[in-house]
Parts: C-alpha cells; structure tokens; sequence
C-alpha cells in the first residue's frame, strides 16, 4: 500500500505545482484572459498562495520519497486537497462565483472533484498505512520481548544446570569419602547386625 500512497503523492505534487505556478503568474492578465481565468485581486494574494502550493508540492514530493514522512504529508496533503475541492464546489455551484462561460465553469467543477476525491481517497491511503506501520511495530517490539525472555529463561535454565550438576558433583565426592551412617536414636542401644557365620 505504501507504494500506492507514494504514487498519490507524486501526483498531489504535481497538481500542487501547476496550481502554484498558475498562482505565481497572477500579475500576468493575458494568460489569465487566454485562459478565461478570474484574475486574483491584489496579485500579491494569488503570488503568496501560489508560493504556499509550491512550497506543499515540494512537500508530497520529498514525502514520496522519505518513507518516514509519507503517511503523515500524505494525510495533510489529502486533506488539503478535499477541502479545496469542496471550497470549489460550492463556491461554483452553490454561489455561482465566480461567473464563469460554460467551459469554465465544467473545467472548474471537475477540477473541484478531482480534488475531492484525491484528497479523500490519500487520506484514507494514508491513515490504512498508518495502521500497518503500527502493527508491524508492534509486532516487532513483541518478537523482540520474546527473544529477550527465551534467552533470559536460556540463562536460567543453564545456571540452574550447572548448580544442579555442581551439587550432584559435591554430593557424590561427599558421599565416596564418607562411611555410612546409622541414624542415632534417642535413648535407645544401636545394634549392630553381624553377619551369622554358620
């Protein structure tokens, strides 16, 4: 999956940049005329916010690559993403602003959905990678606890072992020196049995 979501985010990068650059472009009126664009007024406002897109194009695109960073960019990046798109949606069609001819209007609405659902489905990507890195974490750190108590019980085992082996080993060496004794009995006479000779 984590594949996937790095694919997500080269393309939300690269919808960051043309968005960018087209905002960075805002003093230029021709091309927004050519291309039947309402202009942003003041042009410092579409330059800032076109830096701020480029800025989170750079972003996706470094997140794309650091697996570390992907789901969390990949998350914020969605959700940016959704937002706009519904931001555009219902200023285009529930506002109807800005009037735009027909053609406009279909490129913005689609746009608007695209950006809906490329957001949505990157967050979703997103939060089912986070979870799977969670789980294999976890799973980890679990391995890693059991490795530790098999060998801490490994330990155990071979210094119970060799006490075990050194007492059997005392005990027996005690046991070849020492000549056998008879149990003493309060207040009573030992006998000795003698073998019967016949």
């Amino acid at each position: 999956m984590k594949p996937l979501l790095r694919a997500v985010l080269i393309v939300d990068a690269l919808l960051l940049l043309a968005f960018g650059l087209l905002f960075l472009l805002t003093p230029w009126t021709s091309l927004y005329n050519a291309l039947l664009l309402v202009q942003t007024q003041p042009a410092l406002v579409g330059q800032a916010f076109g830096v701020a897109l480029i800025g989170l194009a750079w972003l996706a695109l470094h997140a794309s690559i650091d697996g570390g960073l992907t789901s969390s960019v990949a998350r914020v990046v969605g959700h940016v993403n959704w937002l706009t798109g519904v931001l555009m949606l219902v200023w285009l069609l529930g506002l109807h602003t800005p009037a735009l001819t027909g053609f406009g209007q279909i490129v913005a609405v689609l746009t608007g959905v695209v950006l809906l659902v490329l957001g949505l489905g990157g967050v979703r990507l997103s939060g089912a990678v986070r979870r799977r890195e969670k789980l294999r974490v976890a799973e980890a750190t679990a391995a890693e606890r059991a490795e530790k108590q098999a060998a801490k019980d490994a330990a155990k085992n071979a210094a119970n072992r060799a006490a075990n082996e050194a007492a059997s080993n005392t005990a027996s060496s005690m046991d070849s020196r020492r000549e056998p004794v008879v149990p003493a009995t309060a207040g009573f006479p030992v006998y000795r049995a003698e073998p019967l000779v016949e």
